[in-house]
């Protein structure tokens, strides 16, 4: 409850449409010894990789009062653009006593580099994406280090628009601060201990029940990137899975070294899929924290896409290797439950397996978002139609906030018929999204699945997959293009494979 109260302040002080609106932000709490006990239903993607950038916080001498700011994927960022923001809570009646964390990740629209939105097509290395903030106080014992922040705000296109979402960000770390020391006030030192030790013991028995169904089960996956953005080689990205002593062992021998462009991601984000995807077959009301982590053993190869080392570029990485690394860990669990004769798991067909980055830009404004489209269909029913799966899980832009914020005209936005796959539970349906221009600008899109339709599975067909185009023509996944005013950008979205046999 008090991770969502940290959200929807967030939601209500931020400035730009793609936190205020998309929610693309995430709120968490984590007891003194930094272990995750609260998260609000925000991103996987964030979410799981958040505890790593608490615990560099901790590793730098964090002091009772102290605010700190980093984006570094050396530091348990996901890429530049998702800046994390975590004070270090002091016991209220013992000021040089930490009693817990209170950390808000959100995705600003421009931190920098090479191209308006710092989601550059074409970056090679870390350095061309953005500014790099590892973890550094923006406050030290309570007082504003005001020079840190007129550093970062100096890298960036649109300081105003940044520092007014940082600020919503300070805002809603004090919310948690202060909700944490009324807990602790009221229960006691002893008490909450034993309440969060108690919490994420029983995540972790419910989490282990559910892995003890699959004892012994083994499988594989594979599948692949439609190219870095330097190259259209596919990247090929591999799971092998295995459940042994009531413990999920991912590994990603055989997945692709690390590429020139920017799909690598750094360890934290190929944890946050895997913690992902292990939420995924417990029951909904199992809570999410650090007890589902003890029941997981991921193991990346050094060399690895999915352990990115400085300076690779990750801006997406992020948000399209994650998103592979979800549809190939369910495919490989499917394929290790059916090993033992286990036929009835909650996991769907392949959902549209992308996050569709758009971004448009000018000096003076930047504008991004992230596109939904179809959810596989499933044992359990049909999948939804436009909606954003897998490692997002932020809300549309709705057309009356973009349009009101920036120089754009949003001429369609429509539900993309049929190109969910057939199957006794069909796909979801992806959606249709066409931007006009009113001003020149700059276009940058990272997408997948253009190539390689999301696939069907237990027999359903694959959806459709999607399509980029300017003016009607077609674009690549992963491209930049240059806008003149009256041109219309359109995103075709994937739908989600289908499940099971069609009886006709």
């Amino acid at each position: 409850m008090l991770a969502e109260e940290m959200g929807g302040l967030l939601e209500r002080s931020s400035i730009s449409p793609n936190i205020r609106e998309r929610r693309d932000a995430s709120c968490a709490l984590f007891d003194a010894d930094g272990r995750m006990v609260a998260q609000a239903a925000h991103i996987p993607v964030h979410l799981g990789a958040m505890p790593e950038s608490v615990a560099a916080v901790r590793a730098c001498g964090a002091a009772p009062g102290d605010v700190f700011l980093l984006n570094d994927p050396s530091h348990g960022g996901s890429h530049l653009p998702d800046l994390t923001m975590v004070e270090v809570i002091a016991d209220a009646n013992d000021a040089q006593r930490i009693i817990g964390y209170a950390a808000v990740r959100a995705h600003h629209a421009d931190v920098g580099g090479m191209s308006p939105g710092s989601m550059p097509f074409g970056a090679t290395e870390l350095f061309q994406e953005g500014i790099i903030v590892p973890p550094v106080r923006i406050e030290r014992g309570g007082v504003a280090q005001d020079d840190v922040m007129r550093l970062v705000l100096a890298n960036v296109r649109t300081p105003e628009e940044r520092e007014g979402d940082l600020r919503a960000q300070r805002a809603a770390c004090a919310a948690g601060r202060t909700g944490w020391q009324a807990l602790y006030a009221k229960l006691g030192a002893d008490a909450l201990g034993d309440a969060v030790n108690a919490l994420l013991d029983y995540t972790e028995r419910r989490v282990r029940a559910r892995l003890e169904l699959l004892e012994g089960a083994q499988g594989r996956a594979a599948d692949a990137l439609e190219g870095d953005g330097v190259s259209d080689a596919s990247i090929p990205v591999v799971v092998h899975v295995r459940v042994q002593d009531a413990t999920l062992h991912l590994d990603l021998t055989g997945t692709s070294p690390a590429v020139r462009g920017n799909v690598n991601a750094p360890p934290a984000v190929a944890r946050a899929a895997a913690v992902f995807v292990l939420r995924v077959l417990c029951d909904d009301d199992v809570p999410v924290n650090d007890g589902v982590a003890r029941a997981l053993a991921l193991t990346i190869p050094d060399d690895c896409v999915a352990n990115a080392k400085r300076p690779s570029a990750v801006a997406a990485g992020n948000v399209e290797l994650s998103q592979r690394m979800t549809d190939v860990c369910f495919a490989a669990l499917s394929a290790a439950a059916a090993s033992i004769g286990v036929h009835d798991l909650p996991i769907p067909a392949c959902g549209q397996g992308t996050m569709n980055n758009v971004t448009l830009g000018a000096p003076g404004w930047s504008f991004y978002e992230t596109l939904g489209g179809g959810q596989g269909g499933s044992a359990r029913g049909d999948g939804p139609d436009a909606v954003h799966v897998g490692m997002s899980n932020t809300r549309n832009t709705p057309v009356e906030s973009l349009e009101r914020a920036y120089p754009l005209r949003v001429v369609e936005y429509s539900v993309r018929r049929g190109s969910g796959g057939a199957g006794a539970s069909r796909g979801g349906d992806g959606i249709v999204r066409r931007y006009q221009a009113m001003v020149p600008c700059t276009a940058t899109l990272l997408t997948e699945r253009r190539r390689v339709a999301p696939p069907g599975a237990n027999g359903g067909g694959d959806a459709q997959p999607g399509r980029n185009l300017l003016n009607g023509d077609v674009l690549p996944a992963k491209c930049r293009v240059n806008m003149k005013a009256g041109d219309v950008l359109t995103l075709e979205t994937p739908g989600g494979g289908g499940w099971g046999f069609r009886n006709s």
